[in-house]
């Protein structure tokens, strides 16, 4: 069952549209800023294990206790920072989850340095299958699982599959250019 279909059989409405946000204005549109893309790999890194709707919920908690996910501010967390965080029941209070948050910033300022920008270094990397994006970022990343590169790469418009053809947002999405659409 794709996403788009998923949120059409959800019950209570409070929870249909919370997806259905999501799902419409966000799901699948590509990310030109690397602030955006890095908290977009935090909440995704974050689901490992639980439910996309616990993510939605606190997205605005891990915006707010990730310095709204500026990257060279959460790269320069401190050991107090760590603390804090796995102390803010506002987020997912993992000890790898939130090294990984940590430590992915660093990664990511050293490709801003290398490419330019941390978009313009998945840029570079287009196109690769699945097997092939997974195997960079493992390379290249914390706490980076297939399933959450699949989910990124999706989710900011690097792979199809983020919306089914027929879906109303498929059309709109095109008009942004995906990646995916560029090979």
């Amino acid at each position: 069952m794709s996403y788009c279909s998923a949120i059409e059989n959800m019950q209570p409405e409070s929870r249909k549209e919370l997806h259905k946000k999501y799902h419409d204005n966000h799901y699948g549109f590509p990310i030109h800023d690397d602030n955006e893309l890095f908290g977009r790999l935090i909440m995704e890194i974050n689901q490992a294990g639980l439910s996309w709707e616990t993510i939605l919920k606190k997205e605005e908690n891990f915006r707010n206790a990730y310095s709204s996910f500026n990257i060279k501010k959460v790269a320069a967390y401190t050991e107090e920072d760590r603390e804090r965080l796995l102390n803010d029941s506002g987020i997912i209070r993992n000890k790898l989850k939130v090294n990984a948050a940590i430590e992915n910033a660093k990664t990511i300022i050293e490709l801003q340095k290398e490419f330019g920008s941390f978009e313009k270094w998945l840029e570079h990397h287009h196109p690769k299958t699945l097997p092939e994006w997974m195997k960079l970022f493992k390379k290249t990343f914390k706490f980076t699982g297939g399933e959450i590169v699949n989910e990124f790469l999706m989710s900011i418009g690097f792979l199809k599959g983020a919306h089914s053809e027929n879906c109303l947002v498929y059309q709109t999405i095109l008009k942004h250019e995906p990646m995916w659409k560029k090979v």
